[in-house]
């Protein structure tokens, strides 16, 4: 264990001058070519078979062991945000994305992982598939590329998966959770149908905007009603549109929201419940209501031995006061959660703020102003490269 991080401590130059390249030139969605350019420069000369997407500029890269044996999976995603960097930092991003959720990191540390894996192809038995994937913020990257045959990558379904994703907190700790880890992610539409009019004389209009406020306010005091405190619901609103002359009353006016659910049985309450809300409240003010629900990604659920596994590994690896278990779910999502319906495996954090930022007004992902220290990278780089070899070997 001590020789593996010893090993990644040594890459630990390479690793950071890759990280930054990556920041300086986040991309959006699914089509990333330079960044799956600058991935295939950084794996160039080792004994990968690489696949590239053709639906999304993927890197799918099978390192086939010395021996016999199964599949495990190590995925790292590449994509930016459409966030314009305020960092500061001095290889800060400039056209107007930001890798403001550490994808950067992700990349590279699964990098760092193929680097020493390959060193020991000798005395690996099985294959290692590293998932270099785009568009997970939003995109279902993850679904693309599973329908792509990620998978089926090494000839055989892998028999385990394992992602880490940076945040801020103490820098080189662990947090694992087993079971649901984050929220499934869904998207409420409302549309309220009214009659439009001069703004002068709303008696003559049937006016949308009235309906949709309550719509709004309604959907807050629903959640408090409707859904368990055990099995939480978090629902935000995060668009309202209505006309664009403001002495004309709009004949429809809409809003979307975000909403975070953490059970089959919590989505289909929401599905109905919202729908029975808009439609009646729409009735009250003489419109009426069109609401589309789409469950957009599922939740992300660790596999319970196989986190007890990742966490007496990590604390063997990092020692115990590294690793910390979390009892409870983040509502954030995460679209490893394809993934992990498919295969078992974990998805945990590795928190990285730099030294000297207050915890408590710290800026999290997805901040313009949000900093990860790329010293990290070492640890990140051994902990996937530990868990293949040591599930492999078992």
């Amino acid at each position: 264990m001590t020789r593996l991080r010893t090993e990644a401590t040594a890459l630990l130059p390479e690793l950071v001058a890759l990280r930054r390249d990556l920041h300086r030139q986040p991309e959006i969605g699914l089509d990333l070519p330079e960044t799956q350019a600058t991935v295939l420069r950084a794996l160039d000369g080792l004994p990968l078979e690489i696949t590239l997407g053709t639906a999304t500029t993927s890197v799918v890269a099978v390192l086939r062991g010395a021996h016999p044996g199964p599949a495990v999976l190590l995925r790292g995603d590449m994509d930016g945000l459409p966030v314009a960097e305020e960092t500061g930092i001095d290889f800060a991003a400039a056209n107007g994305n930001m890798h403001a959720c550490g994808h950067d990191l992700h990349t590279a540390g699964l990098v760092g992982a193929a680097k020493l894996l390959a060193a020991k192809r000798e005395s690996i038995h099985g294959s290692v598939i590293f998932m270099f994937q785009p568009g997970e913020e939003g995109y279902k990257g993850a679904k693309v590329m599973l329908d792509e045959g990620v998978l089926e990558a090494a000839g055989e379904r892998p028999i385990a998966a394992y992602g880490i994703h940076v945040a801020p907190g103490p820098r080189g700790t662990f947090s694992i959770k087993s079971g649901p880890a984050l929220a499934g992610s869904n998207t409420l539409q409302v549309t309220v149908h009214g009659k439009g009019g001069h703004g002068s004389q709303p008696q003559t209009a049937t006016d949308p905007v009235p309906a949709l406020l309550a719509i709004a306010s309604e959907l807050q005091t629903m959640v408090t009603r409707r859904f368990s405190v055990f099995d939480p619901v978090v629902l935000s609103v995060t668009q309202l549109q209505a006309g664009d002359a403001i002495n004309v009353i709009p004949p429809q006016a809409s809003l979307g929201a975000t909403v975070r659910t953490l059970s089959p049985e919590s989505v289909e309450t929401m599905r109905t419940e919202t729908n029975r809300l808009a439609s009646g409240i729409a009735a009250a003010h003489g419109c009426t209501a069109e609401v589309d629900f789409e469950v957009q990604y599922p939740v992300t659920i660790n596999t319970p031995d196989q986190t007890e596994w990742v966490v007496s590994e990590l604390r063997g690896l990092f020692g115990e006061e590294r690793i910390n278990t979390v009892e409870q779910p983040l509502m954030g999502s995460e679209d490893f959660s394809f993934v992990l319906e498919e295969v078992p495996g974990t998805f945990f954090f590795l928190h990285c703020s730099p030294e000297g930022i207050d915890p408590d007004t710290v800026a999290w992902n997805h901040s313009p102003h949000v900093l990860f220290d790329d010293a990290v990278l070492a640890d990140q780089a051994a902990a996937l490269a530990h868990l293949a070899l040591t599930r492999l070997a078992d």
